[in-house]
């Protein structure tokens, strides 16, 4: 009442003084709307927030999970795993690819398919990559080496093959294991490992004869890696497939595992002790030259795998490995046939200390004949393989 007789009323949101009723009422409804404005805005607002939000949150997932499949695929393909076909797919496509380039005559095309399809069928491997010879060769040069080598071990004689058009890229443990078998089928010790197997396989040969180990229960962890299937695969193997199949056969060897660099610069020292170990026990001697009767050792590193062949002591005692490599094709080992008096060709067997500098290297080393009793109590240890750790 402002005393003159006229009533005021008052807006219980803002103070603001109306004089009739009804203004005042619609100011407060004005109000009203507002809030309700404001307040829906702030909702409207959040929720566009938390969609947008959303729908980032699965961008990114979806992004992330697309990586995840293309990085799949190409681990699958790089080890051979996609499906997209084994040694004969890619002997073929390797040689339509010649032909097209100019690089083969098709008349060669022709002739070679039928003899390659054979030698699979028979499960043999066709020779066409083999250099026999070399740890002949070796022998005689050490004996007239007379500059700075002390003495020498040399594996007993193993012939060396070399990656073909079949298996380019992804068949050098297979290859390896031709050449390990090459010396044992040398050595009447391991005729009764044998009996079934007197000629060197095939590589679709030598991956049924592991799914074969596979099948009697070796590796199962590795087995099922791989999805219990090879043949017809261009999948990669390495010391683990190397070792059941060893075993399956009766063949005595051990994997041992070098896991960590043991000198300076990431070097490996102990595994060029470990190899001359192997080497010069049971063949120690003043000669210079040793030519033992022991296999050749298979040594695996991360994305490729070679062939130790012997061990070479310096006369300041550095150790040097001799080493047969599946990437060596037969041109350039068939140069150690011939070897000339300086001995410029074994750069391609030689690797010193500071060569061999991957974060971890497994050899398999083959060391007699398995009884039955010994071969069964090994495949239930296979159930849980380990490798022997060098501290």
């Amino acid at each position: 009442d402002t005393g003159s007789g006229e009533q005021l009323y008052e807006c219980p949101m803002c103070s603001l003084t109306c004089t009739n009723i009804q203004i005042l009422e619609e100011h407060v409804d004005l109000h009203l709307e507002e809030q309700s404005f404001v307040e829906g805005g702030s909702i409207r607002d959040l929720e566009l927030a938390q969609q947008l939000q959303t729908e980032e949150d699965e961008r990114q997932r979806s992004e992330e999970e697309r990586r995840e499949r293309e990085e799949f695929k190409k681990l699958q393909r790089q080890y051979g795993l996609d499906n997209s076909g084994g040694y004969k797919q890619q002997f073929l496509k390797n040689m339509e690819r010649e032909v097209d380039r100019g690089r083969m005559q098709p008349f060669e095309y022709h002739k070679r398919k039928p003899d390659m399809m054979e030698c699979l069928a028979f499960g043999i491997d066709d020779g066409k990559t083999k250099t026999s010879g070399v740890i002949e060769a070796l022998c005689k040069y050490y004996q007239n080496e007379n500059k700075d080598v002390r003495h020498v071990w040399l594996s007993a004689g193993v012939d060396h093959f070399h990656s073909s058009l079949g298996d380019r890229g992804w068949g050098c443990g297979y290859r390896n294991f031709q050449m390990l078998l090459s010396s044992l089928l040398q050595n009447s010790s391991y005729n009764d490992c044998f009996r079934d197997t007197t000629v060197i396989p095939s590589i679709p040969k030598i991956q049924s004869m592991i799914e074969d180990a596979w099948r009697e229960g070796f590796d199962p962890r590795g087995a099922s890696h791989f999805n219990n299937r090879l043949h017809g695969s261009r999948a990669w193997i390495g010391a683990c497939e190397i070792y059941s199949l060893l075993t399956s056969l009766r063949i005595k060897c051990q994997i041992v595992d070098f896991h960590k660099p043991t000198g300076p610069a990431g070097t490996h020292p102990r595994l060029f002790e470990w190899v001359l170990r192997y080497y010069s026990t049971d063949n120690e001697g003043g000669a210079k030259v040793l030519c033992t009767s022991k296999p050749p050792i298979y040594l695996q590193h991360q994305g490729h795998s070679r062939t130790i062949v012997g061990i070479e002591e310096k006369k300041n005692r550095t150790l040097c490995l001799l080493l047969f490599d599946p990437g060596c094709p037969s041109q350039e080992m068939q140069k150690l046939l011939k070897q000339n008096s300086d001995g410029t060709s074994l750069k391609l067997l030689r690797r010193f200390v500071g060569s061999l500098k991957e974060k971890q290297y497994q050899i398999v080393a083959v060391d007699g004949v398995l009884s039955p009793e010994e071969k069964s109590a090994r495949l239930h240890a296979s159930q849980v393989l380990t490798s022997e750790k060098i501290p």
